[in-house]
């Protein structure tokens, strides 16, 4: 996997809500058009770190971050960072789907018209692109003026990659995405993922080891707010360097 640029590149990156720290002195180098995944027992700060990469801890009340993210070399926490530019660029996929209660299309087409695009051709073609990504083109293209509300779990799921895909992100983070799904959709967001990597970055956050073993190219390992080992998920889930990552990973711990 040489050769292969960093995306983001964390550096001594501590969150804090109040007084308590959630993560601390994290250093990490995410790589382009890899799965990065997350792992580590409830509440050991991971869901924070996914969320440090677009700032939208931001939007929790008293959060404090200190240190350095750094996008394609710009620190996203420099005072003049466009916030509604990051997000388009650094997108989230959220643990329950979170369709709005409008449309099919409507929904894909959203951000774009948030971004001042009305071009209606130019829009026909995102639509269809963007479910096509997700596989959702074939089974949603006589559905697209129903309320996306009536889609199955799954379904809600996918849109939602493809409400995010619409707007041209570069990396597509994704929080526990598959947690609400039974497993044959988990396999399918799965196979989504493994396709989506030729074309995006994604940093996942899971509970599922085994998910992580199946779709990760590297994976870290969180605990009490430190980034205890990261790695090639191969050497992570066979070789752990570090006693507390085995504990975890073979059931003896979390």
């Amino acid at each position: 996997m040489s050769g292969t640029k960093n995306v983001i590149e964390v550096r001594d990156l501590n969150v804090y809500y109040g007084k308590f720290q959630a993560l601390r002195s994290i250093n990490l180098d995410i790589q382009a058009n890899r799965i990065t995944a997350l792992i580590g027992p409830s509440g050991c700060g991971k869901s924070t770190f996914l969320r440090a990469l677009n700032r939208m801890n931001d939007l929790i009340e008293g959060c404090r971050t200190e240190g350095q993210v750094l996008f394609e070399g710009k620190n996203i926490y420099d005072p003049e960072t466009d916030l509604l530019e990051l997000r388009r660029r650094v997108g989230m996929v959220f643990q329950r789907p979170n369709p709005f209660p409008l449309s099919v299309a409507e929904n894909i087409t959203y951000g774009l018209r948030v971004h001042g695009i009305t071009d209606r051709e130019y829009l026909e073609e995102k639509l269809y692109r963007s479910l096509q990504a997700v596989n959702l083109w074939d089974e949603l293209k006589d559905r697209l003026y129903e309320n996306a509300l009536k889609l199955t779990g799954e379904q809600q799921q996918r849109l939602c990659i493809a409400r995010l895909l619409a707007v041209e992100p570069e990396v597509v983070l994704m929080d526990e995405p598959c947690s609400a799904l039974d497993p044959v959709a988990t396999a399918r967001i799965e196979d989504l993922m493994y396709e989506l990597k030729k074309d995006y970055t994604i940093v996942i956050v899971t509970h599922n080891m085994q998910q992580a073993a199946r779709v990760s190219d590297y994976t870290g390992y969180f605990l009490l707010g430190d980034l205890v080992e990261f790695g090639e998920t191969h050497q992570i889930f066979t070789s752990p360097r570090d006693k507390r990552t085995e504990d975890y990973i073979t059931g003896r711990f979390g």
